[in-house]
């Protein structure tokens, strides 16, 4: 499946891309505790894939969890799986998956290559390159799963981590 932007290639810190705007099919008010943090994650990708599978439609890119609120031990979140067209009808296609987009503007785009359990890494490094380029931004942030494998072990499990400006 291909990324929302096509990957350049560059390994710097950021990338600074244009996130465009996708149909999605979108599981809100995803709830989880840090834990169970990456098994709820992979739950609510699996469960939008086998309604878009009883409903004939095909994914069109990798899954996306968009990180809507966090404290110390728990976080909200909305998943989804962007489409190559809206929903026939729009509206809801299995009882809480609707349809919607993808979010969409400027980001940056860094990227994680290690276990799961090792994210908190990547993230510190994101706030250390905002912090140095005095950068704010939004509350959402977004992880877009690029590894054919969702083993949180994998040591070569990647995931896009998008973060809009404000």
């Amino acid at each position: 499946m291909p990324a929302l932007v096509p990957l350049t290639g560059n390994s710097g810190d950021a990338e600074d891309v244009m996130l465009p705007e996708k149909p999605a099919a979108v599981l809100r008010g995803g709830e989880s505790t840090w834990d169970d943090g990456f098994k709820n994650l992979t739950e609510s990708f699996a469960r939008i894939q086998d309604a878009l599978a009883k409903a004939g439609l095909k994914p069109a890119g990798r899954p996306l969890a968009v990180f809507l609120s966090a404290d110390d031990t728990h976080f909200r979140f909305e998943a989804m799986v962007p489409l190559a067209a809206p929903f026939p009808g729009g509206g809801e296609i299995a009882p809480g998956i609707t349809a919607g987009v993808t979010p969409s503007g400027r980001a940056l785009r860094f990227v994680h290559k290690a276990p799961y359990d090792e994210i908190d890494t990547t993230y510190e490094a994101i706030t250390a390159y905002l912090d140095s380029k005095n950068m704010v931004a939004k509350d959402a942030f977004i992880e877009e799963y690029s590894s054919r494998t969702m083993d949180p072990d994998d040591p070569d499990l990647e995931i896009n981590v998008y973060v809009q400006p404000k």
